[in-house]
């Protein structure tokens, strides 16, 4: 199947809807020449259509398998500070907080393999932007936890995600103010676990 047939699925989705994005992600699965083309797509930010491409992708990363981002994962993780669609953000991050999930999960040597320390520094960076600037809480929430995880390797990490939750986050809206009160106690737990 071509690009043209994908980006054909793409427009046919009426919604985010469950149905919808598992009809487009098994298609995406079955054919992995579209691998390469689903994520083009997400990352054409010029384009509207994007934002499927995003829904679809974190669809597949969630409830399928994260490898389709994790065998392209240099290219995900260069892209991710130039997504500019709120609707696609939303996804990358919740993907985002699925790779650090998976790379902390110390059973799974693929992404271990792969997460390298640049893409990791991309990873930290484009969740620092994202809480810096005005993002949806859901991106938020999922980036804070992201940076959580992340912080257990590098302490200054913890130490900057407090200072943002304290004096920005916590001035935001509930759910967000709620994410930041449950991941500044998480961090204080993995500080006093480790003196």
């Amino acid at each position: 199947m071509s690009r043209h047939f994908l980006i054909e699925q793409l427009q046919n989705i009426s919604n985010a809807r469950k149905e919808n994005r598992q009809k487009v992600a098994v298609i995406v699965l079955n054919d992995k020449n579209l691998h390469q083309e689903l994520l083009k797509i997400t990352f054409d930010v010029t384009n509207e259509l994007s934002i499927k491409a995003a829904w679809i992708l974190e669809w597949i990363c969630t409830h399928h398998s994260l490898l389709i981002v994790i065998e392209n994962l240099e290219q995900f993780t260069t892209n991710l500070k130039r997504l500019s669609f709120d609707s696609a953000i939303r996804p990358c991050a919740k993907i985002c907080e699925q790779l650090a999930i998976t790379f902390f999960d110390k059973k799974n040597d693929l992404i271990t393999k792969h997460l390298s320390e640049t893409t990791k520094k991309q990873l930290i960076e484009t969740g620092f932007d994202w809480l810096m600037t005005n993002q949806k809480t859901a991106v938020k929430a999922y980036t804070m936890h992201t940076l959580f995880l992340f912080g257990k390797e590098q302490k200054w990490i913890h130490e900057e995600l407090k200072y943002l939750i304290k004096t920005k986050i916590i001035f935001e809206s509930k759910g967000t103010k709620a994410r930041g009160k449950k991941v500044l106690s998480l961090i204080e737990k993995h500080q006093k676990s480790h003196l």
